[in-house]
C-alpha cells in the first residue's frame, strides 16, 4: 500500500511538471520518516513527526530552521495527497487497515515564518543601505583612479569580461 501511495504521489508531481530531482528528494524524505517511525502514513500521528524533527535537530549535524521548514512542507504535501478523498487513499486504508491517514501537521507543530532572513548571520543578504554603500564606494574608487590620470575602462559586451 505504501509503495502504491508513493508511486501515485510521484505521478501527481510529474503531472505538475516538477523536476525529477525534486520528486526524488521528496520521496526520499517520506521514506526517511517511514524508516524512522517504523510506521506507515496511515499510522502516523503528530507525535511521530515531532519525534522525527527532534531527532533531526540533535546530533553532530543538526538541521537548520530553513531545512526543517522545507522538510515540513514536503511532508505536509505528501499528507495532503494521501488524505485527499479524490485519490481514495483514506477509504482504501480504512477498509484494509481500519484506519485512514490524517494530516499530522498543524499550527502547533510547524515552524512559523517570522523573520525575513533565517540563515546564519554571517551569510545574510545585504540590506538596501549596504548595497547602496557598496556602489557608492565603487563609484568613489573610480573617482580616485581617474584623479591619478588613469583611464577607467569597462569591457565591451561580447568580450569574455562582459
Amino acid at each position: 500500500m505504501f509503495v502504491a501511495m508513493v508511486e501515485g504521489w510521484e505521478t501527481q508531481q510529474r503531472a505538475r511538471f516538477l523536476k525529477a530531482d525534486t520528486i526524488a528528494a521528496r520521496v526520499a524524505l517520506v521514506r526517511r520518516l517511514v524508516e524512522f517511525s517504523n510506521q506507515y502514513p496511515w499510522q502516523w500521528r503528530p507525535a511521530e513527526v515531532e519525534a522525527f524533527f527532534d531527532h533531526l535537530r540533535s546530533g553532530p549535524r543538526p538541521i537548520v530552521v530553513s531545512t526543517a521548514r522545507g522538510y515540513q512542507t514536503t511532508l505536509r504535501l505528501f499528507m495532503e495527497y494521501v488524505t485527499d478523498a479524490r485519490y481514495s487513499w483514506p477509504m482504501v486504508c480504512h477498509q484494509r487497515f481500519g484506519q485512514a491517514p490524517s494530516q499530522i501537521f498543524h499550527e502547533a507543530n510547524t515552524i512559523v515564518h517570522v523573520t525575513e532572513y533565517e540563515g546564519q548571520p554571517h551569510r545574510r543578504p545585504l540590506t538596501y543601505d549596504e548595497v547602496q554603500a557598496l556602489f557608492d564606494a565603487a563609484d568613489a574608487r573610480v573617482g580616485v583612479i581617474r584623479s591619478r590620470g588613469a583611464r577607467v575602462r569597462w569591457p565591451r559586451c561580447g568580450t569574455p569580461r562582459c
